[in-house]
C-alpha cells in the first residue's frame, strides 16, 4: 500500500519528470531515501535545493516531519517574482 501522495510543482515537475507519486514512507528523511532509489540522485539533488519549499498537507515545513497514511507531501519551486 501507498500511503504517502508526493507532488511535484510547476518547474520541479519538469526537472524530475513526474507530476505526482505515491510511496510508503513515515517521515521526511525516509521520504528522500525512497525518491533517491525512485528518481535517482541527481533528481533529488534538485528537490533538495535551499529554496525548494516542501509542505505536508497544505503546511509548509522545515527540517524532518513525521509521516502518516494519507499525507500529501508537496515540492514548491522557488517563488519568482516581477
Amino acid at each position: 500500500m501507498s500511503a504517502i501522495t508526493v507532488k511535484f510543482f510547476a518547474s520541479l515537475r519538469e526537472e524530475v519528470g513526474i507530476a505526482e507519486t505515491r510511496v510508503d514512507a513515515t517521515s521526511i528523511e525516509g521520504l528522500m531515501a525512497t525518491l533517491n532509489h525512485l528518481l535517482g540522485a541527481e533528481k533529488l539533488t534538485l528537490l533538495m535545493r535551499d529554496n525548494v519549499r516542501i509542505a505536508v498537507n497544505q503546511t509548509l515545513i522545515e527540517g524532518d516531519c513525521a509521516l502518516s497514511v494519507g499525507d500529501e507531501v508537496a515540492f514548491l519551486p522557488p517563488v519568482t517574482g516581477g
